[in-house]
Formats: structure tokens, C-alpha cells, sequence
């Protein structure tokens, strides 16, 4: 197992849980007294595509939000993880997608995420890993983000971090060239390139194993945002059956 979990940050009000074997099962108090452990659940790697709704792409095109469609990602989103401290979103779900945060390490850097993202993390260190070793296909990360509390969207969309289902990965190295300043002043937003592939020091092996297990890339939106990754997959396909 090559994520592990580390104990919430007081930020977080995260339970037990851990990667690869799911979350850690809790002892509870039976009847007469005694402790009965809960049986935790067992996750497996099932490669998964992005549901497409989900998509910023699907509900924002030439800068312009299609209201209804985002309407619907936003409670997609919020069934499945929690409010994230909106009117609209506590009517889908009462309890805070916030006080489901769970650190983990990926790539051996700590991060905050939503603990039912977890474990199709933990799938795409172990595809990584596996994969991407040569020269070509190797990156070593420097900085990981995930969990934020402050939305990083102007207007009514809604970002993906505010509900721990979103990672970004060395801004300085992957910058984001349609995002607000100071990200679109790097140096490789300026230059002639022909994809949102030459932009980023992610190599192609690190992008297809993200996408294997749900996560959409941004490189393919017209935010050019390639230091981002959403996953927009089922997280319930990954419990073992």
C-alpha cells in the first residue's frame, strides 16, 4: 500500500479511514457493554471514465455558465460528498462535505481530500507507480493542494476543491493559462505551443492514470488548467463486490 493515512490536521474533521483496505472500521459500544468493531469496507481498482455531465466543459463554454446544466453537477456533487456551505447546497445534503475531509500522503506529500476520493487515489498512485518509471513518463511532484474553504470561481460556479473531490499539482510547473492572474503570467502560457500537453510538466503516463480512475484533467478545458484534476467518477465503484 503506498498511500497511508496520517491523522487529520485540526482543520479537518475527519474519521478514521486509510487507503487501499478503505476506511478504518470503528469499535462500537453493543449491547451489554462490549465492543463490536465494524466490518470496514474493501475497495478495489476498477478503471471508471469521467461522467460527462460532470464536466466543467459540459456546463461552461466560451466563458458563459449554462445555469440548469451546472445546477445539476452542483447536486450530483452535493448528494454524494456534502454542502459545501450554500443555501443550495444544504438542501441536497445537511452535513458539510468539510467535515469529511481526510489527510492522506500521495506521492509522498500530504493531502487533504474528501475521504470517499481516497480510495481512487490511492489507484492512481498504484497505476503511477507501476507505470511510470521511465525517464520519458517519470515527474516527481513538489506541492499537492486539494481541500479549500474559499471558492477560487468568480460568479455563481462552484469549484471542485471546495468539496475535496480536486487535486492540483505544482501551479508553478502546470500552470493554469485561462485562469485569473497571477497563474496566466507564467512564461509557458506565453509561449507557442500547440496543446495543453507541451504546457504542463506532467507527462502523458501521469494525466492516463488519472483518467483511468474518473479523474477529468482541466488541460482539456478551455481554462488550459494543468495543474488540476476533479474526480467526476462513481465513487461507490471502487467498494468491493
Amino acid at each position: 500500500m503506498h498511500l497511508l493515512v496520517a491523522a487529520a490536521i485540526a482543520l479537518l474533521a475527519a474519521g478514521p479511514s486509510g487507503l487501499g483496505g478503505g476506511p478504518v472500521a470503528e469499535a462500537k459500544e453493543a449491547a451489554g457493554g462490549k465492543s463490536k468493531k465494524k466490518k470496514a469496507p474493501q475497495y478495489e481498482c476498477r478503471p471508471q471514465s469521467p461522467q460527462k455531465f460532470l464536466k466543467r466543459r459540459t456546463f461552461v463554454q466560451k466563458g458563459m455558465l449554462n445555469p440548469k446544466k451546472h445546477a445539476k453537477a452542483v447536486r450530483y456533487l452535493a448528494e454524494h460528498y456534502g454542502h459545501v456551505d450554500t443555501e443550495e447546497t444544504r438542501r441536497y445534503n445537511p452535513e458539510s462535505a468539510h467535515a469529511q475531509a481526510t489527510t492522506v500522503r500521495f506521492m509522498g506529500l500530504p493531502l487533504s481530500i474528501h475521504e470517499k476520493v481516497a480510495p481512487a487515489l490511492h489507484c492512481v498512485e498504484k497505476r503511477i507507480r507501476a507505470t511510470c518509471n521511465s525517464k520519458s513518463r517519470r515527474y516527481t511532484p513538489r506541492a499537492v493542494g486539494g481541500f479549500r474553504t474559499a471558492n477560487s470561481y468568480r460568479g455563481a460556479e462552484i469549484s471542485n476543491h471546495l468539496f475535496g473531490t480536486a487535486i492540483d499539482i505544482d501551479p508553478e510547473r502546470n500552470p493554469c493559462c485561462g485562469c485569473v492572474d497571477p497563474w496566466p503570467t507564467s512564461p509557458l502560457c506565453h509561449e507557442k505551443k500547440r496543446t495543453a500537453y507541451e504546457r504542463t510538466a506532467l507527462s502523458r503516463c501521469w494525466i492516463k492514470a488519472f483518467e483511468r480512475y474518473g479523474f477529468d484533467w482541466l488541460g482539456h478545458d478551455d481554462l488550459e488548467d494543468t495543474m488540476h484534476f476533479e474526480f467526476l467518477g462513481d465513487p461507490d465503484r471502487f467498494k468491493k463486490r
